[in-house]
């Protein structure tokens, strides 16, 4: 999922891990309680963060640079009520797919963007049909050519922005247009009578400090520069993507089972100061155009939560839960680290154990130690902030799905069972 990542295994300071840790445990009873109305497992979506979080991030940006917009990354959490709570809140929707787009669609979004590599032609219809919500974001040169043919066919206008490969390196090399590319895209958009040329887009990934994007905005203002009066003028956004870091950093684990570690991030006010300077400097003097953001794991990852339940316990120090790593759709704590809590018999220690899923499988870990006085049968445990990149993966590989609780108001819960496809979510909560 990364580009260019570099680890760095610094120990997580005691600090920092018990004041993430107690922090769950001062509302435990609020989970306690859901499994106990509710069963176990659960997802748990609490959308006061998600609105707090969209908040701190617009807010952070807005205080720095004149004109802005804002799209929440659909793939990094699918579940429709997240992409609805954020549509609340004033943000637009970047989609990935026709799948979702008609999700987007469906959920009246009004200002869509619609990247990626690899767009069918089906795709490329449904964005057409709905050009007054959708701004198509051409990948390639192919795309832009069958773009022109569905639109002349349709004879619709249809808004269109340039993707930028800003990392040629690798198998990075497969997203965007190659910056030198730009002035001959251009004038293949320009000439054409249904294809409205309206800004640039492009994305770093793992952001876990704003330097990369930082480089290729200068690399962008001398693109800019080269470019004709028609081309500034008809500019009126350019999008830098998301990738942004959750503020608390990442953490990994240094070995199997090991101590755990931290890549630190830097605060979003940081990213604001350091972006905004290289734009109000570098880009805006060259095309007065909104500056738009696209972040996913930076809103949604602290608003989810995982509970389960033990169901065996085989050793002292090995224990089988009533779910597994499916939900999550990949071998996550085998590298990543997070804390497990055992809400039952919370406790401020931290105990070696594994801690196992039900899959018929090794390789279903959600961690190697706990935070409690104990571990037994019945107890529930909880994986803290697992709202990004984890609920969208999630796989119906041996095991059911947990179900799903929205933590509108804690004294409100709306339980929602696990549905069989994405639409069939979305018309539900619809």
């Amino acid at each position: 999922m990364n580009n260019n990542k570099k680890y760095d295994f610094t120990p997580i300071s005691k600090v920092l891990l018990n004041d993430f840790v107690q922090g769950f445990f001062e509302r435990k009873q609020v989970f306690i309680n859901a499994v106990k109305n509710f069963g176990s497992p659960l997802y748990i979506l609490e959308t006061d963060v998600l609105k707090k979080r969209a908040n701190q991030f617009r807010t952070a940006f807005e205080k720095k640079l004149p004109r802005t917009a804002f799209y929440f990354a659909m793939k990094s959490n699918n579940l429709a009520c997240v992409s609805k709570t954020l549509l609340e809140q004033g943000f637009g929707l970047d989609v990935s797919s026709g799948l979702e787009l008609e999700a987007a669609l469906r959920l009246k979004a009004k200002n869509i963007i619609f990247s990626g590599p690899g767009k069918t032609n089906a795709e490329l219809e449904l964005a057409a049909n709905n050009n007054d919500r959708v701004t198509v974001l051409l990948d390639s040169f192919g795309e832009c050519e069958r773009l022109k043919i569905i639109s002349n066919r349709k004879k619709l206008q249809i808004k269109v922005g340039v993707r930028l490969n800003n990392n040629p390196e690798g198998l990075w090399r497969k997203f965007g247009i190659m910056p030198e590319n730009l002035p001959l895209v251009y004038d293949n958009i320009s000439c054409h009578p249904y294809l409205e040329f309206k800004g640039l887009q492009f994305h770093s990934s793992w952001n876990l400090a704003p330097d990369r994007q930082v480089e290729f905005l200068n690399v962008l203002s001398d693109l800019i520069s080269k470019m004709p009066d028609s081309f500034r003028k008809s500019c009126k956004f350019i999008d830098i993507g998301g990738g942004y870091w959750p503020p608390q950093g990442e953490w990994l684990l240094s070995e199997q089972g090991q101590m755990p570690c931290i890549n630190p991030s830097s605060p979003i006010d940081v990213f604001a100061e350091s972006l905004a300077k290289v734009i109000k400097e570098k880009i805006l003097p060259l095309t007065d155009s909104t500056i738009c953001f696209e972040p996913g794991r930076w809103i949604c990852n602290d608003a989810m939560h995982i509970l389960v339940s033990v169901t065996d316990k085989k050793a002292d120090d090995l224990v089988i839960t009533d779910a597994g790593t499916n939900a999550v759709g990949w071998e996550r704590f085998e590298t990543d680290y997070f804390p497990v809590l055992n809400l039952t018999q919370s406790h401020m220690t931290e105990r070696p154990c594994h801690i196992l899923g039900s899959l018929c499988t090794p390789h279903d870990v959600w961690g190697y130690a706990y935070f409690g006085k104990n571990i037994l049968e019945g107890d529930i445990l909880m994986i803290p902030t697992q709202g990004a990149y984890t609920y969208s993966l999630r796989q119906e590989f041996i095991k059911p799905l947990p179900k799903v609780l929205i933590l509108d108001k804690i004294e409100n819960p709306l339980s929602l069972k696990s549905f069989e496809s994405y639409c069939d979510l979305l018309t539900s909560e619809n």
